[in-house]
């Protein structure tokens, strides 16, 4: 259980989340994300990282668990600086990072995927931020790199979730197979990436980051502050308990 790291084929490294039962992930779990994908982009050997997961789903964000489980702030504040370095590990990783979508992206687990150059997902995947109903915001900013603007703002207000078939019909899914496919077609994509010249691929990718239009380091730290603010009036906790509760029921 964990973060993982193996290597497939010439230049290609893999990076896979598991942590059962729903890879919602600790604060020190955001942090090894972090490390992992980072350590991956910076050999010299790796041309392009494919981000994937294990059992029921890709991501469904922080453990909420473990931040009611905690006396003070210190782990909502975990939590925030884990995800802000796990997304920026993804979007700043030396090289592509070509994300394999399964099941559930709720959450942190948007904020990986739009923050990843390339997203295949099988067709049982479905994206959404359900924050709003947790007393919190957050990943926006990477939402608004998959779907439509005014998508992005109704999905933000009603918890609504969007399938695969939709994003790939708005072009930020490459591709949509079959379950027992995605791993063969994101490895399939990662070794085309991989054929390449690796300098001029790297070099790709900090000129494509170069001429972004938001920077979503900077963006996706502006909604954070609004979570602590919605914490500090009582409406983060009181949500975060209900699904606790409702959780646990």
């Amino acid at each position: 259980m964990g973060i993982s790291t193996s290597r497939h084929g010439e230049g290609v490294a893999e990076v896979v989340v598991n942590a059962p039962p729903v890879n919602a992930l600790t604060v020190r779990g955001w942090f090894e994300l972090a490390d992992a994908v980072r350590k991956a982009g910076r050999d010299p050997e790796t041309r392009v990282v494919v981000l994937r997961a294990e059992g029921r789903g890709f991501n469904a964000g922080v453990d909420i668990k473990e931040m009611q489980a905690a006396s003070g702030f210190d782990a909502l504040v975990g939590a925030n600086r884990g995800c802000y370095e796990a997304f920026a590990a993804v979007y700043e990783c030396e090289v592509p990072v070509v994300a394999a979508v399964h099941g559930f992206c709720l959450g942190g687990g948007v904020g990986l995927a739009g923050n990843a150059d390339v997203v295949v997902a099988s067709d049982d995947a479905y994206f959404g931020l359900p924050e709003v109903d947790r007393g919190a915001l957050g990943a926006a900013t990477h939402l608004a790199r998959l779907v439509p603007q005014h998508l992005m703002r109704a999905m933000v207000y009603t918890c609504r979730n969007v399938t695969a078939a939709e994003l790939h019909a708005f072009g930020s899914v490459l591709e949509v197979v079959p379950r027992a496919r995605l791993h063969e077609a994101a490895l399939e994509v990662a070794a085309q990436i991989a054929a390449k010249d690796p300098y001029v691929i790297r070099r790709a990718k900090e000129s494509l980051n170069g001429i972004d239009p938001v920077d979503v380091k900077r963006s996706y730290r502006f909604e954070q502050g609004f979570t602590f603010e919605l914490t500090l009036m009582g409406a983060g906790d009181r949500h975060r308990d209900a699904f606790v509760a409702e959780r646990g029921r």
